[in-house]
């Protein structure tokens, strides 16, 4: 089986990055895969993606060789497994937040004897290499996402679960929860308790030997994140990346051209 290079490069002390898909077409996924991302993780939650365009999206990604990962919907075994047989390297699961729900996402994850993943890789058997069945269980990713107060309240159970890879924190939920409706839910947050909240999350993973990622809407507080201890950190997503560079283009070009307003004809003619 082909090895998972982001576990290669966290045993070498090294920090990921991962680029985020919301937009459901195979060539928005091959451009963002030829970028120099470690990982890109398509987003089945909020995105506007369903199964089908996923599985394209994989498709179009493997030439790059970038890791691929999926966030699914919800804690259900049916999309955690079809994600995995469509080819992925990694399972991103919302609102887990409680160790037993954690439990029941790593079963998904892992074929028996640990766990009660279903056999039928279909897409996997090619796209990831010889040995499947027998390997995949060590290079799969099951990732957790802390996201409410309840989360954090069970946040050393949830990090201590046997078989989990690591905590993804979905910073705009954790925000929304934590602060009761006082704060907006956004990226990169600047608030003291919200800063103290993700540092607590980072210690609780270095104490359980797993891995903890963070969803940041810029390169900078990413930076920050990986100085604080996270592992991987998710850089804004195909959307923001495309709206920005195209407002910024924009603006530029009203600034150039006096607000885009068209120099008056020449007399006599064109």
């Amino acid at each position: 089986m082909i090895r998972n290079t982001l576990k290669t490069l966290w045993s070498e002390g090294k920090p990921t990055i991962n680029g985020w898909l919301s937009i459901a077409n195979g060539f928005t996924a091959e451009i963002m895969a030829a970028q120099g991302y470690d990982s890109i993780g398509i987003d089945l939650q909020h995105g506007a993606v369903d199964y089908q365009a996923a599985l394209s999206m994989l498709q179009a990604m493997r030439a790059s060789q970038v890791v691929p990962l999926v966030r699914v919907p919800w804690l259900e075994p049916g999309i955690v497994m079809k994600a995995l047989d469509a080819g992925a390297y990694g399972v991103i699961c919302p609102m887990i937040n409680t160790p037993e729900q954690a439990a029941e996402l790593v079963s998904y994850v892992r074929y028996p004897p640990v766990g009660q993943r279903s056999f039928g890789p279909t897409r996997a058997n090619f796209s990831a290499g010889a040995n499947y069945a027998t390997e995949a269980n060590g290079e799969i990713l099951a990732f957790a996402m802390v996201e409410t107060a309840e989360a954090m309240a069970n946040l050393d159970a949830i990090a201590a679960t046997p078989g989990l890879n690591g905590i993804y924190v979905g910073p705009a939920d954790l925000t929304f929860s934590l602060a009761g409706g006082r704060l907006a839910p956004a990226f990169d947050r600047e608030e003291p308790e919200m800063i103290e909240a993700l540092r607590t999350i980072v210690a609780a993973c270095k104490r359980h030997g797993i891995r903890a990622a963070l969803h940041c809407g810029t390169p900078d507080y990413a930076a920050r994140a990986v100085q604080w201890g996270y592992d991987m950190t998710t850089v804004s997503n195909d959307v923001r990346l495309m709206a920005g560079a195209a407002d910024a283009a924009v603006k530029r070009f009203r600034s150039l051209t006096g607000g885009g307003l068209l120099p008056a004809p020449a007399k006599g003619g064109y």
